[in-house]
């Protein structure tokens, strides 16, 4: 087995809403804001080879919406999932399986594009298998008002119209490689069973951590996003996590990070903090 980022555009975020509850004067110090508060986030996406399968897992946000849409989270277009795949040597077309760890626009919304002519939508990996998993699919289509904003019907209706979206019959909390080649921890904080990969190589462990842990500055306990449906669950759900990968050396892949690819973590005499900075090269070549 084989992983490679993917990098699908940056884009920027209201470093408030980010963060929450924790002040301005601490939270900058990691993430610094712009004058209009903004701080910068990656769509980092994961590429998964595996014998004859290859799996992305997210998409970040496509290119279908309008300019308006993306002016509002400062697209930056320097990178696209077209041009990610092809400095790995493959495109769309090679993608078996879509891997999609909850469908807010910024994780989901490549995976589908207006067709040639623009008048609708359809898969922008024809040859794919789409995978979700029924809690959180039904959550998403039904969403609460907290959420509607994040859950856009173009991007999650044309999935289920393919005929190409399949489920993760989820067995328990930790659920065990079946479906995909990679076990899954599911988690609850952010949105409903937001699923969490971990992989086993070289007899390391490495976690792509969607938005349980979006940056390096969002490892100390209360730096909880205000996008969080339950952020006492993210709470706790970040300790027993982030406990268990300092203990085991896990090395954590961040989706949202545009400086840290890739932290370990360790324990200090005030929590879980950030140990490590790795690269995906220094890594894996």
């Amino acid at each position: 087995m084989k992983i490679h980022p993917v990098e699908a555009g940056n884009f920027k975020l209201d470093g408030g809403a980010m963060f929450g509850v924790v002040p301005k004067s601490l939270w900058q110090r990691t993430n610094p804001a712009d004058s209009n508060n903004m701080i910068d986030m990656a769509a980092r996406c994961l590429l998964v080879e595996n014998g004859d399968r290859l799996t992305l897992i997210d998409s970040g946000m496509g290119k279908k919406q309008s300019e308006k849409f993306f002016g509002y989270y400062y697209m930056d277009h320097k990178y696209d999932l077209d041009s990610s795949l092809k400095k790995l040597g493959f495109s769309r077309d090679d993608i078996t399986d879509v891997f999609l760890t909850h469908l807010h626009f910024d994780h989901c919304g490549g995976v589908i594009q207006k067709s040639s002519r623009g008048d609708y939508f359809e898969p922008a990996f024809a040859k794919a298998k789409f995978f979700s998993n029924s809690n959180h699919w039904n959550w998403a289509t039904d969403p609460n008002d907290r959420e509607k904003a994040s859950f856009l019907s173009e991007n999650i209706q044309p999935i289920k119209e393919s005929g190409q979206l399949n489920f993760i019959d989820q067995k328990a909390d930790y659920h065990k490689a079946n479906e995909m080649d990679f076990d899954i921890l599911f988690v609850n904080g952010h949105t409903e069973k937001m699923m969490i990969p971990h992989f086993s190589m070289n007899g390391k462990t490495f976690v792509y951590m969607a938005d349980l842990l979006p940056t390096a500055g969002h490892v100390p306990l209360p730096y909880v996003m205000g996008y969080d449906t339950r952020p006492l669950l993210t709470l706790d759900e970040k300790e027993k996590f982030l406990d268990k990968a300092a203990t085991n050396g896990y090395y954590l892949i961040l989706e949202h990070d545009p400086n840290h690819e890739i932290i370990t973590v360790k324990h200090t005499d005030k929590g879980v903090r950030h140990d490590k900075t790795f690269t995906f090269n220094q890594i894996f070549n």
